[in-house]
């Protein structure tokens, strides 16, 4: 039997078994194009991660990490394999709302070894009381987390007085929607309307929109919040990577800010959902 082939995208201490189980390697151990642009964008994600890992590790020698919207758990399985399948301690649990992959991953994490890795068929928002769940966390994320599933993570991080939270999020269609919904009252209020007058400007002012209003929500509950690319846009146009960790330092206006933009966009019946209390 040939050795498998050396292929460099792929970390030397990364399992090529575990790729293969999660179908990012074919069965031959090589890549495709897709599986290439995928593995790219769950390393990068990991570069931005390792070092809030390390952190908490270094401070607490423990750690509790519960990624959102987990689908097939690639994200968790990678950072298990790739920091904590060499440490004694350290907890991830998967949230994911399709019974069958919540199954198919808990028969991976055993054939893996991975005693440590926990899934729940739950709902975002469900996960916020749920038991199965400890009280405090260190890190949440939520990868591809469609429309205000992301809100609802934010919301679990800040219930869950998380340290880091790392989001990419998608499908941003609610704030486009009210802006849509309100654009003749605006039209007659600001000249701001103009930038959403167009429908192509709306959903895409609008997916702006929803990460600037997530930032300042962020920033008014005490986060220090970094905002950038995730990979090059030619390998993924949800692209967008929301970084925010606690500050001993809380922007006061934040909060302030985020009012008035809401109320300047007329988009006051969005109040109840960026302006939550953590």
């Amino acid at each position: 039997m040939k050795p498998p082939m050396k292929i460099p995208e792929i970390r030397p201490d990364q399992s090529v078994e575990l790729l293969q189980a999660l179908h990012i390697l074919t069965r031959d151990g090589t890549l495709n194009q897709d599986s290439r642009r995928k593995l790219k964008q769950v390393y990068h994600l990991y570069n931005f991660i390792e070092p809030l890992l390390t952190e908490v590790m270094a401070r607490r020698g423990d750690l509790t990490l519960v990624d959102h919207g987990a689908g097939k758990s690639y994200l968790g399985f990678i950072l298990y394999d790739l920091f904590l399948k060499a440490r004694a301690t350290g907890q991830v649990y998967g949230i994911e709302t399709r019974a069958e992959l919540i199954r198919s991953a808990q028969d991976l994490a055993v054939r893996a070894g991975f005693t440590r890795m926990s899934f729940l068929n739950l709902t975002v928002e469900a996960s916020i009381a749920s038991p199965a769940l400890p009280a405090a966390v260190d890190i949440v994320t939520a990868l591809h987390a469609c429309n205000t599933a992301t809100d609802d993570a934010i919301r679990f991080a800040l219930a869950k007085q998380a340290r880091h939270i790392v989001l990419v999020p998608c499908c941003q269609a609610e704030v486009a929607a009210v802006l849509r919904q309100n654009k003749n009252a605006s039209f007659g209020r600001t000249v701001l309307s103009e930038l959403w007058r167009h429908p192509i400007h709306t959903r895409e002012f609008g997916s702006v929109l929803t990460n600037v209003l997530r930032s300042l929500q962020l920033q008014a509950h005490g986060y220090q919040v970094t905002v950038t690319e995730l990979v090059g846009w030619e390998h993924s146009m949800k692209n967008e990577l929301i970084i925010a960790t606690q500050s001993d330092t809380p922007r006061g206006d934040a909060r302030a800010r985020l009012e008035a933009l809401l109320d300047a966009l007329n988009l006051n019946e969005l109040r109840g959902r960026f302006l939550v209390d953590g």
